[in-house]
């Protein structure tokens, strides 16, 4: 009879592997819980925040400036015109030269004037000597009262024919009447001309100085030029306003002026009064007729924050900027917004000496959001202002 008897030894292995599995898994299960609790103790990582620049707002004195457009205009500007008749001989100017006063411009055939000069010599050597020896004939009483009177009013019409001769002959060169800037010759050499009629020959404008007239606006004209007006009437002096022009092709103001007059009434039609400024122009850079933008100060210097125009955000209809406090979290602050101060822009409200704004970035960080600032000058970021960038459009928080 055979006995089988159970195989102890593969028993024995089984359930050691199964033990030693039972072990494996309880410590992964410790190890995930210990793990879960170590991250439960663990402090929470901070937030990045958005890199950007950030600057101080400027407090400056500032004088409030007002911007106009208006164009420039000769102080002085003469139609040339020939005050004898004749054959014109010759231009001596090129067109658009710079002439002075008493240059010769045109000639015009001077001979038949030369020979009525002579003719007027002539004849009042002629009555000249006549009435001398009238008046010997007179005081021996040869001769009537009545003659010798004639002989003087014929010397006296005799001397205003003379200098009606030269006065013609001198007008037969035509002389410029001011330091100026020539047009072109409308006649050459071989017209006829005639006295006081017909075309001019050309015209003459003064260069050295030259008129700006603007238009200001009924309000600008009461805060500003009104007052300014009436102190200079009541000291008897010039309207102390400064004034500046720059050109179509300039960024700034390169020319600084006073106010030559302001017009006597408001136009009811645009709201605006015409007020004029000179300026000097020795270089001779400035033409009547061109394009100018006028700056126009307004009282006293006083305080005021400002900020860069890229710094400056749109939403809608109102302006804002985003200001970091303490904890370097974008604020969304509105502002009111005033003139332009030297490509800076005046903020009239909303914000304080010593608050801090994003002047680079803006587009990348949303109100509330925490930012990694980058300080700046407030000046300096116009440097990096980009040429005509446009305010970017940021959506309000909340």
């Amino acid at each position: 009879m055979n006995i089988s008897y159970p195989n102890f030894k593969n028993k024995r292995t089984t359930l050691s592997l199964a033990v030693a599995g039972v072990l494996v898994i309880t410590a992964c299960a410790w190890g995930i819980s210990g793990s879960k609790e170590a991250h439960a103790d663990a402090p929470p990582a901070a937030a990045q925040g958005v890199p950007v620049d950030v600057a101080e707002v400027l407090n400056k004195k500032i004088i409030d400036w007002n911007s106009f457009s208006g164009r420039l205009e000769a102080i002085d500007r003469v139609e040339i015109r020939p005050q004898v008749t004749g054959v014109l001989t010759a231009v001596h100017f090129k067109d658009g030269a710079l002439v002075k006063k008493g240059d010769i411009l045109f000639t015009i055939d001077q001979r038949p004037y030369a020979a009525a000069v002579s003719a007027a010599e002539a004849r009042a050597d002629y009555t000249a000597a006549d009435l001398a020896r009238g008046e010997r004939l007179l005081t021996e009483n040869a001769i009537a009262k009545r003659y010798f009177e004639e002989k003087k009013n014929a010397a006296q019409v005799a001397q205003a024919d003379l200098k009606i001769a030269k006065l013609n002959l001198e007008y037969s060169q035509i002389r410029a009447p001011i330091d100026g800037r020539m047009s072109r010759a409308e006649v050459t050499v071989g017209n006829l001309v005639t006295a006081n009629s017909g075309p001019a020959l050309t015209t003459l404008v003064s260069s050295n100085k030259i008129y700006a007239s603007f238009d200001v606006d009924e309000q600008s004209f009461l805060k500003y030029v009104n007052p300014a007006r009436a102190a200079a009437a009541a000291g008897k002096k010039e309207l102390a306003l400064p004034v500046s022009l720059g050109l179509a092709n300039e960024s700034g103001y390169s020319h600084d002026g006073t106010i030559s007059s302001v017009d006597n009434r408001i136009d009811t039609t645009s709201g605006t009064i015409r007020v004029r400024a000179v300026f000097d122009n020795k270089d001779n850079t400035l033409i009547p007729g061109l394009y100018a933008r006028i700056r126009l100060g307004g009282g006293n210097e006083r305080e005021a924050v400002l900020i860069a125009e890229k710094a400056i955000g749109t939403d809608q209809d109102k302006r804002f900027v985003l200001v970091v406090d303490k904890d370097n979290k974008a604020e969304y602050r509105q502002i009111q917004t005033g003139a332009a101060q030297n490509g800076l822009i005046v903020v009239d409200a909303g914000l304080q000496p010593g608050e801090r704004i994003i002047v680079n970035g803006l587009q990348r960080v949303r109100p509330g959001a925490p930012v990694s600032p980058q300080v700046v000058n407030m000046e300096d970021a116009l440097n990096t202002a980009a040429a005509a960038r446009k305010p970017q459009q940021v959506a309000k928080a909340g």
